[in-house]
């Protein structure tokens, strides 16, 4: 990690601001579109250099094991090719060509989309593959970008700069990826956001905070920041039939990134009266949780960190079922995934490391009161059952702060076109220009 001198700090960002500038605008959105696509694209071929590359990479910098790295590479890429990069486009502009230039509005007024001249994006290292994704939205809307990657997730975004450079060697005033100490007061930092149209920032609150505070007032900020997801099962879900495919599905969204995902569940609530019930359930997911480590091994080494909240967890849990509370625990640090069994139903995170609280209910509607404490930080929750179950709970669950109601079997992986924290993540990276009609015309 080399830090520029000042100097060089602002030529990198005279030639993004100008150079890149009129790259991307010498493209239409669609020039733009299939350019990037074919170079997200080549992520999907498991005999592409670049893809073999990634998953040679991931495991060390991304403290993944080789099987969970290829997971995620599949996951995440799926998302940077032109079809879903198109879908993710229309989802946030019903008329993409407002980011070519002015279109019909309403009242016979005109509107334009226009970027940021200069876009300064943040990126965390918790999800692999996010400032991949970042880079891709910045140059599709035709921002010149720069991309800090957070830790461990340095791999991905320098292969898509790569691959771009390839695929549209047009576009390489357009970008840079860079890395720095956050925070550190480097001359790179200072410059880029003190020059920055618009900043995206990925990371916990106190790195939002510590960016936001250093930043130009009236400079637009997106912040994604720390967020948590849960799942509910409705007893419609829990035939004896559909529960252990259910299981498995959970299973699945609570391992996949090791849990370091802000959509990845915390704690499910599960709806007595089913066929199969709240406790026999939670064993169904930790024997599928046993199983996901073989197929899909944790890393070699776990964060001690999280090894020890893990045994804390385990060791309280173990008291209270020898109390007779009703309480169990399954796995553990040495299982590398654990479940606990709680009749407590109130929200509580976690502590990673494949760790599920289970709580059974009632009645699933009364699960929405249950996350007042966490309604602003409540991002994804997998609703599980029938259609008229799902809608017996949604609308409570959208107005306690939940942003994306999903299934387990898509939770771990949004489509592109989510609405990122409850906005639209292209839609987010532009101004909007209105071009009002001469009334005496």
């Amino acid at each position: 990690m080399t830090e520029l001198s000042r100097p060089e700090a602002d030529r990198l960002l005279d030639g993004l601001e100008n150079r890149g500038w009129e790259a991307l605008q010498a493209l239409s959105v669609e020039e733009r579109l299939v350019r990037l696509g074919r170079a997200g694209g080549r992520f999907l071929d498991p005999d592409d250099p670049l893809t073999q590359e990634a998953l040679e990479g991931l495991p060390e910098d991304s403290a993944l094991s080789p099987e969970g790295s290829r997971e995620l590479l599949e996951g995440m890429a799926r998302d940077w090719t032109a079809h879903r990069l198109r879908t993710a486009l229309m989802a946030d502009f019903p008329d993409p060509l407002a980011l070519d230039g002015f279109r019909p509005g309403p009242g016979g007024d005109r509107v334009r989309a226009v970027p940021p001249r200069l876009l300064v994006q943040i990126g965390a290292g918790n999800v692999p593959g996010t400032g991949a994704t970042a880079l891709l939205r910045g140059l599709l809307v035709g921002a010149p970008t720069l991309l800090k990657p957070g830790t461990g997730d340095r791999v991905l975004p320098r292969l898509l700069a790569r691959a771009i450079a390839e695929e549209a060697p047009e576009l390489a005033p357009a970008y840079s990826v860079q890395e720095w100490v956050g925070g550190a007061g480097g001359s790179l930092e200072e410059r880029a956001l003190a020059r920055a149209d618009r900043v995206v920032v990925y990371g916990g609150w106190e790195a939002v905070r510590s960016v936001r505070e250093r930043m130009p007032s009236g400079v637009p900020l997106v912040e994604y920041g720390h967020r948590v997801s849960v799942g509910i099962v409705t007893r419609s879900a829990l035939s004896t039939a559909a529960a252990p495919l259910l299981a498995e599905a959970a299973a699945a969204a609570i391992s996949a990134y090791e849990q370091r995902g802000c959509v990845s569940p915390h704690a499910i609530w599960v709806e007595e009266g089913g066929e199969v019930g709240p406790e026999a359930w939670a064993e169904q997911v930790a024997q599928a949780l046993e199983a996901r480590s073989r197929e899909v091994p944790v890393p070699g080494s776990m964060d001690p960190e999280v090894a020890g909240r893990m045994r804390q967890l385990r060791d309280a849990a173990e008291l209270r079922e020898a109390a007779g509370k009703g309480n169990r625990v399954m796995g553990g640090p040495g299982a590398g995934w654990m479940v606990l069994f709680e009749p407590l139903s109130r929200f509580e995170p976690s502590c990673l490391g494949r760790t599920v609280r289970i709580h059974p209910v009632a009645d699933a509607s009364k699960v929405p009161s249950l996350l007042g404490p966490a309604r602003r930080i409540l991002q994804s929750c997998a609703l599980e059952g029938a259609e008229r179950d799902r809608m017996r709970v949604a609308g409570q669950l959208s107005e306690m702060g939940a942003t994306r109601l999903t299934t387990f079997r898509r939770q771990a992986w949004p489509p592109a076109w989510w609405r990122h924290d409850g906005e639209g993540p292209l839609r987010a990276l532009v101004r909007w220009v209105g071009l009002e009609a001469d009334p005496s015309r």
